[in-house]
């Protein structure tokens, strides 16, 4: 019943400054009610797009860090490993980390779940580490140094704590891989950390079914092999020359060792390796890091079959981490393999060769 008095007292009342008619500002019930009322619900809109956009980035977050598996290797370990280098404190405390980095990374042959028993075939029994390099990142972060480990190097392994009780026997001449399987990622660590007298910050294990999403979440990956391969234990089968491969194919040539070569690991190794740079050149060259959905759908494949040490299992640790290594380029990335020889008891299995890779982890302390 207020809108009709309104109106007659908007003709009549000057005092207002309406000499338009219809065309009063102040009228709540005009045109100008009506556009009120139009930016209100704009604005409404707007807010509730923008809570959904917050909880969906929410969501994805918690998403991800919640695809993220953690290991305490710290506090299994204790003080019985080598001490941490000294490192200069920055100047700004707000800076991101720029101290070296000693990371043991493993491919792991776990089958367990569908994909990874389509793609490796076996049960989740009796896993090993079946890839396994030591990425040493410089200081200030800006180069590095990918050490691969021979999986049938022979080793002194550790008693190493288990996580339900008790510790595994110390084994003279054990294959290096299989730390992994009889003490998981803390044996691992601690068998790595004895055969190179080089403290280990991170762990992170990727298997099968994750190295392999992570290849066709970045489009697949362009490598160029000198020779013909032709592995039926790894079914993969291709001329020399370049060639663009999706992840099963990818993982595949990761695996290869009979079908290159002489058929050693030390074969499958170069294969890794040249994969490896692969990946790091295409990360680089597509501008991943700057492409959200792109960097979304990587994270999401990755961390679903990530397993890291209690210091990157967030996505915080992690987001951190790669800050840190925006300086660091593919072409800064050096691979060496650790120098070995021959067991001079057993043909199928290697040695360190010294003083050669006692040399190498000097380099890298």
């Amino acid at each position: 019943m207020f809108l009709p008095v309104r109106g007659h007292n908007r003709g009549h009342d000057s005092d207002r400054g309406d000499t338009d008619g219809d065309s009063g500002s102040w009228d709540a019930g005009g045109e100008s009610g009506r556009r009120s009322r139009a930016l209100k619900a704009v604005g409404l809109g707007l807010t509730g797009v923008l809570m959904l956009g917050v909880a969906a980035a929410g969501l994805a977050y918690w998403h991800l860090n919640q695809n993220i598996k953690g290991v305490d290797i710290n506090s299994a370990l204790g003080d019985d490993r080598p001490p941490r280098p000294l490192s200069a404190p920055s100047a700004n405390t707000a800076d991101l980390p720029s101290g070296a980095l000693n990371i043991l990374v493993l491919g792991s042959d776990s089958r367990s779940g569908a994909q990874n028993k389509e793609l490796g075939g076996g049960d989740s029994e009796g896993a090993r580490s079946d890839t396994a390099m030591i990425v040493h990142i410089d200081a200030g972060r800006t180069s590095a140094t990918v050490v691969s480990i021979p999986r049938d190097t022979l080793v002194t392994r550790p008693s190493c704590p288990l996580e339900s009780g008790g510790s595994t026997a110390v084994a003279h001449y054990a294959m290096f891989n299989s730390a992994y399987s009889v003490g998981g990622p803390v044996c691992a660590v601690k068998t790595a950390e004895m055969l190179t007298g080089i403290r280990m910050d991170h762990y992170v294990e990727i298997d099968f079914s994750g190295f392999a999403k992570l290849v066709d979440a970045m489009g697949g990956v362009t490598v160029t092999t000198e020779l013909d391969i032709d592995d039926d234990k790894s079914h993969l089968r291709l001329k020399a020359g370049t060639h663009h491969l999706d992840g099963t194919d990818a993982l595949a040539l990761a695996r290869t060792r009979y079908g290159v070569g002489d058929g050693s690991d030390l074969g499958r190794i170069g294969l890794q390796q040249t994969l490896v740079k692969a990946l790091l050149e295409q990360m680089s060259d597509s501008g991943l890091l700057n492409d959200p959905a792109g960097l979304y759908r990587v994270a999401d494949a990755v961390t679903g079959s990530l397993t890291t040490d209690t210091g990157l299992d967030s996505l915080g640790e992690l987001t951190t981490l790669g800050e840190s290594l925006r300086g660091l380029s593919a072409q800064n990335v050096k691979t060496v393999t650790m120098p070995v020889v021959t067991a001079p008891w057993n043909p199928n299995r290697v040695v360190a060769q010294e003083p050669d890779a006692a040399d190498l982890w000097t380099s890298l302390r």
